[in-house]
């Protein structure tokens, strides 16, 4: 990180892409600030500039320090049209843009947007020459979107390392990781098809909220009462959902029920609830089906029974950490050996393929710890094993309470161990890196990886992550992406995130999801 105490001072001539600019120089610092002009002054400052000059744009970005120029660094990105008439009939780069038919706009924005962040990029790297950025300047959360689509264009390995590379100042270990990850998807993503979805079911409950956790969760001492009545009008939404994949001709390929924690169900309300969905729903050629039991104080061996009898192929029994110590900070209520008796119980009553979440950075963990969480899960030997690191949300405790953990967060050169010492231990369990995406806000900068057993990889996170397929969702705070394949285009339908909001409006749940279909029907 920047280690100055000096704040950097960015001016911005000629645009307005102040949001883009930050997201980079966050992966940097967080000490900046955008003033009006450059001054003569001891800390450094940023000067970016962009210009139109007939079939290109021109992004310049100066480096100064006590007034005057330590570094100078010029990108540009040339177009298919000359603008010159129309840059020479503008007053500003904002209003040569709204003068621009929507397509052309849309190029010349981008292209600006490429050309500044590389600019930019390559300024910050000067200031900051120790700061360990291995993305490069991608701000996104999804690299190996990227590959894929550099694949399908025709390059071969080398030439997707070398633009990575060369493109987005990638390292060479991030690049091979993303290019691995993108060849191993495609067997399961490709041939894309706009017949074969994924549902997902969202069961927003909890025992309690662990402090680094964003997703749509209700603890079970307010909301308990509210279980069955949940379930009840889940039930509603699937029947008017199910009309519209019907309608469609839609075809279910996975099918995954997440939360919360879908075993903070009672058993009773478990077994009616999947019952029933296979009643409204076809699952003739369903492949996979997950069932995240999640947090080991809601697995009993009854609701295992009812996942068992049901079907469900996949599991997930989530630790986030293999030291005791850690999960009392986190907010669970279980122990580590709690963690194991679930697992062997999972075993013994037949399930093959078991996930494993752990989660890198957590407060006050150092590399040796993790290092005791990977053996211990060595032991156990999970088929699959998804390697988060933290990132701090903004709905999260973690977040609202940040002055509270801020000293006891994870440094990025023990970040870097911590990650290490998983992808080898990844390895001598036999575990490929199958899918990967990044957060924003996260430690060090870095990814999150699924690992699995060859064969074991799981359909669904592969297509979240690269959303060639849509994915239709159901339940407080599931989020529906409608992917149009011939438009590369997503659409985002949310349910709402309050649980008795959500109770009285599923109808208005499925009525959102009508209006998206219809609106794009051919």
């Amino acid at each position: 990180m920047y280690k100055e105490k000096k704040m950097l001072k960015v001016v911005l001539k000629g645009h307005d892409y102040e949001y883009e600019v930050s997201e980079l120089i966050k992966l940097f610092t967080s000490e900046f600030e955008y003033v009006e002009e450059l001054q003569n002054s001891e800390e450094k400052f940023l000067v970016n500039s962009i210009e139109i000059n007939g079939k290109k744009v021109i992004s310049k970005t100066e480096v100064y320090e006590n007034g005057s120029i330590i570094g100078e660094f010029t990108e540009q990105k040339e177009f298919e049209k000359d603008y010159s008439e129309l840059v020479n009939n503008s007053n500003n780069y904002a209003e040569f843009v709204e003068k621009l038919e929507r397509e052309d706009s849309l190029a010349v924005k981008k292209a600006a947007r490429w050309s500044i962040k590389k600019s930019m990029f390559q300024a910050l790297k000067q200031i900051m020459p120790d700061s360990y950025v291995p993305w490069g300047d991608l701000t996104g959360i999804k690299p190996v979107k990227i590959v894929h689509n550099l694949i399908s264009d025709g390059m071969d390995d080398e030439e997707v390392l070398n633009y990575l590379k060369e493109e987005h100042f990638i390292t060479d270990e991030k690049a091979e990781l993303a290019l691995d990850i993108a060849k191993r998807e495609r067997g399961f993503i490709y041939p894309l098809s706009d017949k074969k979805i994924s549902l997902y079911v969202s069961i927003p409950f909890c025992p309690t909220r662990c402090y680094y956790c964003s997703f749509p969760s209700n603890s079970i001492q307010k909301y308990g009462n509210l279980r069955r009545k949940y379930v009840e009008r889940l039930l509603d939404e699937a029947r008017g959902t199910a009309e519209i994949i019907k309608n469609r001709g839609w075809k279910i390929e996975t099918f995954y029920i997440g939360g919360g924690t879908p075993t903070a169900l009672d058993a009773e309300d478990m077994d009616y609830m999947i019952e029933n969905l296979f009643e409204i729903f076809d699952f003739s050629k369903i492949k996979e089906f997950t069932v995240e039991a999640g947090r080991p104080d809601t697995i009993t061996e009854e609701k295992l029974r009812v996942l068992k009898k049901h079907g469900v192929n996949r599991i997930s029994i989530n630790p986030q950490t293999m030291n005791d110590s850690t999960l009392e900070k986190i907010g669970r209520k279980h122990s580590v050996e709690d963690i194991k008796t679930c697992f062997k119980m999972a075993r013994e009553l037949g399930f093959d393929n078991i996930n494993m979440d752990i989660i890198l950075g957590l407060v006050d963990e150092d590399a040796e710890m993790v290092k005791n969480t990977l053996e211990e899960i060595k032991k156990l030997s999970p088929e699959s094993l998804t390697v988060h690191t933290l990132a701090i949300k903004r709905a999260s405790k973690l977040n609202m309470d940040m002055d509270s953990y801020k000293e006891s967060l994870t440094q990025y050169k023990e970040m870097i161990k911590m990650i290490d010492i998983s992808m080898e231990a990844a390895k001598e369990m036999n575990l490929n890196p199958y899918y990967m995406y990044r957060q924003k806000m996260m430690l060090g900068n870095l990814e999150n990886v699924g690992y699995a057993k060859e064969g074991y990889e799981c359909i669904y996170n592969m297509q979240m992550m690269e959303e060639k397929q849509t994915n239709i969702a159901i339940g407080a705070g599931a989020v529906s992406k409608f992917v149009y394949l011939d438009e590369n285009r997503i659409e985002r339908v949310d349910d709402v995130k309050n649980l008795e909001i959500y109770l009285d409006r599923v109808e208005d749940m499925i009525e959102k999801k009508k209006r998206e279909v219809e609106k794009n029907a051919n």
